[in-house]
């Protein structure tokens, strides 16, 4: 691909970012009436020595990185998937089941790949900062600079139960929590001098209290790369107001985020999105520079439009099978509806509340909630006279970019110009052969746009991103002060 000459980018000579993930990291504008629906990947594994278990074959994560470095991607990021999905005590396979460990499984990746950024989700709320800062400080050693960390805290009461008494954390505690494991996690990385002396540190916060030496010498990024998650459905670019539920994760973004990955919408919430992200950095002491915001999309291609949407159709029909239909809307009825007919019509019972010993875990929904998307299925099925099965298909989220290549890399490349984002994180469908025809038919044209790269910048990821070195207090340099969260006066 490094043959082909771009054309001029613009007046800001704005690039792309591209990054991929194999399990969506949050749900599409306009995602599914029905909970757990939409984001579900199709995996196959062809000659796998475990096909029924596709998704904890190396090969298949081996393959899906090579083609992203193939593709000159910036990072490939891997979920963590704590617990199996269940409901009303049975597990089910609706969401891909069986994850395995995202830190092992791209140690691994390292090996066979040489320039693409390798990233772990790792959940704030259980695990420890000593641990895992020593964890990504060894990825970053071994790859060479390519480590990145997706910061997540998860609300899920199933999943908290995996780990100690109490199950999961209050919202309060749970943002207060990441914030504090990020800044001790820095501390860490920074704690060895730039000539690879051992220096004390110590910590003493409401969440953690240690002391000791780090094991590691500093990274050749400094430190891993640090990922937030926004929604944009809580800002207030959507009519909620400034203080929304979602404003915690933008000033947690705005105080500590190298990336940030949020849903894409249209392209006026797009706008008004990066600029708020852009315009908090300067209340933590930090320049528009200092972040990459990124827009989680799926593309369908098709050499003709109409193929395009005939094709996402089909996908959408196999990301939804007759159990997968039962399944998620026993996570919106509260019922055991294994005895209904998924080529019949929808239950003409009222869903029921959902016990709950903490906050809804994924997917569930309360009762007002519930009630409300019954009767929205009810109209809909009632209207196109469609099965339960189908009524599942037609509420799956649409595909976020139908059409073809050309179209498709024409939206993206204005999309980055217009300071909507500045890249996009893509979830393929189909796990792990669907990035190909993205890499072979879109990433050329992104080129021959001017806005991606025609082969890899010497460096580590967080140069690759345009981000800056960072700066350990304990060098003594000039450094901006920490602020607490929240917008300074």
């Amino acid at each position: 691909m490094s043959g082909r000459r771009p054309r001029d980018a613009g007046p800001q000579g704005r690039r792309c970012h591209l990054a991929v993930v194999p399990h969506a990291p949050l749900r599409a504008e306009g995602a599914s009436a029905v909970p757990g629906v939409g984001d579900t990947a199709v995996w196959s594994a062809p000659g796998a020595r475990n096909p029924t278990r596709p998704q904890i074959e190396f090969a298949s994560f081996a393959r899906l990185a090579r083609t992203a470095e193939r593709g000159l991607f910036d990072f490939l990021l891997l979920a963590e998937g704590l617990r199996l999905p269940e409901h009303r005590g049975r597990v089910h396979d609706v969401d891909v089941t069986g994850r395995p460990e995202p830190l092992t499984v791209l140690n691994a990746l390292a090996g066979v790949t040489a320039d693409l950024g390798l990233v772990a989700t790792v959940d704030a709320a259980f695990h420890e900062p000593f641990d895992l800062a020593r964890r990504l400080a060894t990825l970053d050693h071994l790859s060479g600079g390519r480590a990145g960390w997706h910061v997540v805290t998860s609300s899920d009461a199933l999943t908290g139960g995996n780990f100690r008494r109490g199950a999961c954390l209050g919202p309060a505690d749970r943002h207060h929590r990441a914030a504090e494991f990020v800044a001790t996690a820095s501390q860490l990385w920074d704690s060895w001098t730039p000539d690879a002396g051992p220096r004390p540190f110590a910590h003493r916060g409401p969440h953690f209290d240690i002391a000791g030496e780090f094991t590691l010498p500093r990274s050749p990024q400094g430190r891993p790369v640090v990922i937030r998650t926004v929604d944009p459905v809580n800002g207030p670019e959507e009519g909620r107001g400034q203080d929304a539920p979602g404003r915690d994760d933008r000033e947690a973004a705005a105080a500590t985020a190298d990336v940030v990955l949020t849903r894409h919408g249209t392209p006026e919430a797009g706008r008004a999105r990066y600029a708020d992200l852009k315009g908090r950095l300067a209340g933590y002491g930090r320049d528009p520079g200092e972040l990459r915001i990124m827009s989680a999309i799926t593309v369908v291609l098709g050499d003709t439009a109409a193929e395009a949407q005939e094709r996402a159709a089909t996908i959408r029909r196999q990301q939804v099978s007759p159990r997968h239909a039962l399944l998620a809307l026993e996570r919106l009825w509260g019922r055991d509806l294994s005895a209904y007919d998924p080529d019949g019509p929808l239950p003409g019972l009222d869903p029921v509340p959902e016990p709950l010993t903490g906050p809804p875990a994924g997917g569930r929904t309360r009762r007002g909630e519930a009630l409300a998307t019954v009767r929205r299925l009810r109209a809909l099925s009632q209207e196109k006279g469609l099965s339960i099965r189908q009524t599942v298909i037609e509420t799956t989220a649409r595909q976020s970019f139908v059409g073809t290549p050309e179209a498709v890399a024409a939206d993206l490349a204005e999309l980055v110009r217009e300071e909507a984002t500045d890249g996009f994180v893509l979830v393929p469908q189909l796990v792990p052969e669907g990035l190909d025809e993205f890499v072979d038919r879109v990433v050329p044209l992104l080129q021959e746009h001017g806005v991606f790269r025609t082969e890899y910048e010497p460096g580590t990821l967080r140069s690759r991103l345009g981000l800056p070195a960072p700066v350990a207090a304990q060098d003594g340099a000039a450094r901006r002060p920490v602020r607490p969260l929240g917008p300074q006066g």
